[in-house]
């Protein structure tokens, strides 16, 4: 019984696979230059999307456990606001002080470094902050807020001295693209995502553990709190990772895991797996409407918030109606 759910999500990710690659027919089969779009372009794009929606929906999932608040998003809760900080920092002083081509050579490492120092340390205020604030459910949320309206008020004075060029790039990519990346990056990438992402999947049964509170885990032989430093690292790398790569994307942490929690129970051995292939469904499936509707590249937060909006919306009525 548990396999079925997903097996249903794999086919999904599958499914929103081959529309993608199949948005302009077959022609890559016999023409050469359709060929080359779809290996340098349109794969890059593919293996971006699943990187970055299985890192978004399982770190989401993930800290929404942790912190025992469903509202947890990294993106509401400000990890990803300190990642796009620390990102908008190397973007433009790496643009103003080096050449193009040092730029390009350097920006596949430093990107990810960055952003990973800048979820850890926004990581770290956030938990920090909720602890002063008695660690309340809203806390959390209170302090993110804070962290995200700082990080914001910071990449605000950074646009006042940086050239136009680089205010343009930053502008789009801090609203999300799967169009920034390459084998370089991502073969630098990938291993920074899948390897939390399977160290994530083998504590699903620790994490239940915490559903009966700090105690009872204590007695299974659990350590709260080394756990969940441990744990909040892996998604801060997560977290970090994917913004290098694809820029900060809306609404897919806060609605995959609610949405997975709602039609298919609480258990995390289900949820994490179910939130990370539906995670990464939902992000082809917006690459393949920028192909099919749009003549040219709409920033994927437009597009996440414009799906998955009134979406978490019907969940929310379907959710009060069966109470």
């Amino acid at each position: 019984m548990r396999s079925r759910p997903l097996i249903g999500a794999l086919a999904f990710l599958l499914m929103s696979s081959f529309v993608f690659l199949s948005a302009d027919g077959f022609s890559y089969l016999s023409d050469p230059v359709e060929l080359h779009i779809l290996l340098q372009i349109k794969l890059p794009v593919l293996f971006t999307a699943i990187l970055v929606g299985v890192a978004i929906a399982l770190s989401s999932a993930t800290l929404q456990v942790l912190l025992r608040n469903p509202l947890a998003d990294p993106g509401i809760i400000g990890i990803s606001a300190g990642a796009s900080l620390m990102a908008a920092v190397v973007l433009l002083t790496g643009s103003i002080t080096l050449s193009s081509t040092q730029w390009a050579s350097l920006s596949y490492y430093m990107l990810p470094l960055a952003c990973f120092v800048g979820a850890m340390i926004s990581s770290f205020l956030i938990f920090a902050l909720a602890r002063k604030l008695q660690a309340s459910m809203s806390s959390v949320i209170l302090a993110g807020i804070g962290i995200s309206t700082i990080a914001g008020a910071i990449i605000g004075w950074l646009y006042l001295y940086a050239p136009p060029q680089s205010i343009k790039n930053l502008s789009f990519w801090l609203m999300g693209s799967l169009h920034n990346t390459n084998y370089i990056s991502l073969l630098f990438a990938a291993p920074l995502i899948l390897i939390p992402a399977v160290l994530l999947m083998l504590q699903t049964s620790k994490l239940n553990w915490l559903y009966l509170g700090a105690s009872a885990a204590q007695l299974r032989g659990l350590e709260p709190k080394k756990f969940e430093r441990n744990v909040l690292i892996l998604c801060a790398l997560l977290i970090g990772t994917s913004v290098s790569i694809a820029g900060s994307i809306a609404f897919i942490g806060l609605l995959i895991p609610h949405f997975v929690r709602q039609f298919w129970g609480h258990d995390n051995r289900i949820v994490m797996p179910m939130a990370g292939l539906l995670g990464a469904g939902l992000l082809i499936f917006t690459a393949s409407i920028n192909e099919w509707v749009f003549e040219f590249i709409v920033p994927v937060s437009m597009l996440t918030a414009s799906i998955g909006g009134p979406l978490f919306i019907y969940s929310l009525l379907k959710q009060q109606r069966l109470h």
